[in-house]
């Protein structure tokens, strides 16, 4: 799993049929306890999450089973599964946890 922070929405009005009424999100991912803005991806929120939200994300095959099941292939590599109230670690607070790039 991994830490995101949503940056943006993605509006797509044609898609993949089993894309069909998704949301999909613009995230930022975490990397040294900062989020990059050059590196972003687009996610399936499958929580209600929203821009400024702080996400739990699974990707790859666990992602795309998420959609439709284990058995049926689904067009995602990553989806939004959880929305962060807070992250603890040694030494550091979440508010510390900042946007670069």
């Amino acid at each position: 799993m991994l830490i995101a922070k949503v940056v943006g929405n993605v509006v797509a009005t044609k898609k993949e049929e089993k894309l069909a009424g998704k949301k999909l999100l613009l995230i930022s991912l975490l990397r040294d306890n900062k989020y990059s803005r050059t590196n972003l991806k687009v996610a399936v929120d499958r929580v209600g999450a929203g821009v400024g939200d702080v996400v739990l994300l699974l990707e790859g095959t666990p992602a795309s089973g998420l959609l439709e099941g284990p058995e049926t292939f689904s067009p995602v590599d990553m989806c939004v599964v959880g929305i962060i109230d807070e992250i603890q670690m040694a030494g550091e607070s979440f508010s510390e946890m900042e946007a670069v790039g």
